[in-house]
């Protein structure tokens, strides 16, 4: 009689393991799309995504036709959108909180919950859903359907954690992060200047056709110095696709901050267009943060007590405060003088030296 007993579960376990695998029943949600539907099959099919905290915080996210827009003012940094997407397909309902939590969940997201409500591209409102915090245990996430009668625990398969993170409502996790992104042909004059160092500042015109120049203060170059035309050619490349690691906008002690914190350049970029994207750069001083060394990634040698590895910066007429690394922009922190220097010849091999 045991033996038939085990047969028997084993048997069930395995039916239910075929059930799953059907074609038909993977992801199927057990629990009704009206109760606990969360997923989102065709992300291709949402228009505009609404975040909004408890606290009043909120972020609107639209599909445009130049592409998708965040409170209807900045291009949305890709990687958060794409988090957001993937966790819109993946995630799933694991089981309802149960009773012993149930109060206190429904209590947490009423007063921490994120609200989201997710649109088609014709405006017709797709879902709505509350985002609370981790489950017990610290795997899944306590979330809530409009209008159904519990809340569930809710996971993406592979992933150990919980996703409340992935619904920020905050600007500057939603903010593409671009400083700079132009081609050469785009641009029309580089300026760099360093405080307190005006003989290693330049200015670079961009020409019709190849042609360029390098402006330099006077005495820094010789008469007979020749201008590197392939190495200007080249600077002008290094202005696409730089970003920022980072917004700081908000942060507490910024205005301290900067009025201690000593200036290091600014950078100036006017394309044929007419437009300007001016960045102003500051050293950083030494935190937790920091791991030092002597230079900076572009070489400089960097005073002790500021980092070597990143800098605040300022730009879009001083609106926002960024955090960069010195390593994204050690091919921009050039010197006037090596636009006049030779590019070294290549070093012959001991055989061909011999012969």
């Amino acid at each position: 009689m045991r033996k038939t007993f085990v047969y028997i579960a084993i048997l069930a376990v395995l039916g239910a393991g075929v059930y799953f695998i059907l074609p038909g029943n993977v992801n199927k949600n057990p629990y009704g799309e009206t109760e606990a539907g969360f997923n989102i099959k065709d992300t291709g099919a949402i228009g505009k995504i609404f975040l909004v905290a408890q606290d009043g915080e909120s972020i609107l996210v639209e599909r445009t036709d130049k592409g998708w827009i965040v409170n209807n003012t900045w291009p949305v940094l890709p990687s958060t959108l794409d988090q957001l997407m993937n966790t819109l397909v993946k995630q799933q309902p694991l089981y309802p909180v149960t009773k012993a939590a149930h109060d206190n969940v429904i209590k947490t997201l009423s007063t921490h919950g994120i609200k989201t409500e997710l649109y088609d591209r014709q405006g017709k409102k797709m879902r709505v859903f509350y985002v609370g915090g981790a489950a017990a245990g610290g795997e899944g996430t306590n979330m809530l359907m409009e209008g159904a009668e519990q809340p569930y625990v809710v996971e993406t398969p592979g992933f150990v954690g919980y996703l409340t993170p992935r619904y920020s409502t905050h600007i500057r996790d939603w903010r593409d992060r671009t400083v700079f992104d132009f081609t050469p042909n785009d641009i029309r004059s580089v300026s760099v200047h360093y405080d307190g160092k005006p003989d290693e500042s330049f200015t670079v015109v961009n020409g019709p056709g190849d042609k360029v120049s390098v402006i330099v203060p006077d005495g820094v170059v010789k008469k007979e110095d020749s201008l590197n035309t392939r190495r200007v050619h080249s600077y002008l490349k290094f202005f696409s696709n730089i970003n920022c690691e980072g917004y700081l906008n908000g942060l507490e002690d910024n205005d301290t901050t900067f009025k201690t914190a000593p200036k290091h350049s600014t950078i100036e970029v006017t394309t044929r267009s007419g437009k300007s994207q001016m960045v102003d750069v500051y050293w950083m001083a030494l935190n937790k943060r920091s791991k030092n060394r002597k230079e900076s990634n572009f070489g400089e040698e960097v005073p002790e007590e500021f980092d070597s590895d990143r800098m605040y910066a300022v730009m879009n007429d001083y609106k926002d405060t960024i955090m960069i690394q010195i390593l994204t922009f050690r091919n921009i922190f050039r010197r006037g003088k090596e636009f006049y220097t030779p590019d070294m010849a290549p070093a012959k091999a001991d055989g061909a030296a011999r012969r």
